[in-house]
């Protein structure tokens, strides 16, 4: 199947370099583009891509606030707030991500590239996120949990939904917010790789979260891991 893509940039360079790159594949196709978080989200809703390239920083509506929109649901004739419904964002950015990682992962993104990306690490970053994975590099999941500890404490008031869980499960949900791959997890509790994912499919579907980010998210804000653990 060919993974449909749409570019939101306020730079004509980046749309264009990228769409030139990403056409170049034989699986992908970048079927619009945006100069705007605005027209981001009425082009998504319009085209209804698998992967939509957001910048962070852009005028009228940033890629942040672009993003919460299309994963919410937010606009009349956006896409549907639904889970299987919503497209795979990747954000785009030229900046250190420190400002950014915490924010755009509550909202739902699946994973950052810098745009001096080469032509195969953009690729293969939308059939990552394309395939349901997180774009979650080491890197990044350390800022994340440092981010947790400059807020301090949990940020969410309840902890209930966490007793659907097995404790299997709630045992893997904490490894993965701990920045373990799915194959160092099956290695810490002796287990296939397959079982892990089977695991966490069952963790995304109780807690109705979408991907890897956003479970790592949850587990620090109802403080089932703390920085420092």
């Amino acid at each position: 199947m060919t993974i449909r893509v749409v570019i939101v940039d306020d730079q004509g360079m980046v749309r264009t370099g990228f769409g030139v790159l990403l056409n170049a594949q034989p699986d992908i196709e970048v079927v619009g583009e945006a100069v705007n978080g605005e027209e981001g989200v009425r082009r998504v809703a319009e085209l209804r891509p698998d992967v939509v390239l957001m910048d962070v920083r852009m005028p009228v509506m940033d890629g942040l606030e672009a993003t919460r929109r299309l994963l919410d649901g937010a606009l009349d004739g956006a896409v549907d707030g639904a889970v299987d419904g919503a497209p795979k964002i990747l954000m785009l950015t030229t900046f250190d991500l420190d400002d950014y990682v915490y924010a755009a992962l509550r909202a739902g993104a699946s994973g950052f590239l810098l745009k001096d990306a080469s032509a195969t690490e953009l690729a293969e970053a939308v059939r990552v996120v394309a395939a349901g994975d997180a774009l979650l590099s080491p890197s990044i999941t350390r800022r994340l949990i440092a981010e947790f500890s400059r807020l301090g404490g949990p940020r969410a008031p309840s902890r209930k939904r966490l007793d659907e869980l097995t404790e299997r499960e709630t045992e893997v949900l904490a490894l993965v917010a701990r920045g373990l791959s799915n194959g160092e997890i099956a290695g810490r509790l002796v287990v296939a790789e397959q079982t892990v994912k089977t695991h966490f499919g069952r963790i995304l579907m109780k807690l109705g979260l979408r991907d890897r980010p956003q479970a790592i998210v949850y587990a620090y804000e109802v403080g089932l891991v703390r920085p420092g653990d």
